[in-house]
């Protein structure tokens, strides 16, 4: 069992979930805590997420997707209970630390990721690399393919080569326009 060690107090530290139960852990943590009367010992447990844009039938969607599949994060005091009411949660595999010692992130590190958590710009995913073969399905060169010059994640934009009257010329597209040989 896990000691309290001295000086240490409120800080997040990161827990090993089974990869696609990060949001069942955190609403059976939540649960537990209620119900065993944690709440003095364990404040917070986040599945960090980043709005991305996908394209699903042609057309840009969002979704929110987690940042590190397999991994929590939860803010508490590490006592013998408090460790015991998290290790013991169902899909939970154990703390992020050596042996049974939890160790904490720093708060650069939580920086970093509530940053990325925070950012309300949607992300593009990204299915291109640059050279890639593509074909162009909509707008002035629909049917043309092309190689893949420069991708624009911010923008969501790709700049593709495109052989017309036998010279090479780039066209600018959305990643919606452009789908993969």
């Amino acid at each position: 069992m896990a000691k309290q060690a001295e000086g240490t107090g409120r800080n997040w530290y990161v827990l090993h979930t089974y990869s696609g139960y990060e949001d069942a852990v955190e609403k059976a943590l939540r649960q537990r805590i209620d119900a065993l009367n944690m709440q003095d010992y364990i404040f917070d447990v986040i599945v960090p997420k980043e709005t991305q844009i996908v394209i699903k039938r042609g057309e840009p969607v969002q979704e929110k997707k987690r940042i590190f599949p397999g991994y929590v994060l939860v803010e508490m005091i590490v006592t013998d209970d408090s460790w015991y009411v998290v290790r013991n949660t169902p899909n939970v595999t154990g703390f992020v630390g050596s042996a049974n010692i939890p160790v904490p992130i720093t708060p650069e590190e939580y920086g970093v990721i509530t940053k990325r958590v925070g950012g309300e710009d949607a992300k593009f995913k990204i299915d291109f690399s640059i050279g890639d073969h593509v074909t162009i399905n909509s707008g002035p060169f629909a049917n043309y393919d092309g190689l893949i010059d420069k991708i624009d994640p911010e923008k969501g934009k790709v700049k593709v080569l495109v052989t017309i009257f036998d010279r090479e010329t780039p066209v600018e597209l959305d990643f919606t326009q452009v789908k993969k040989k």
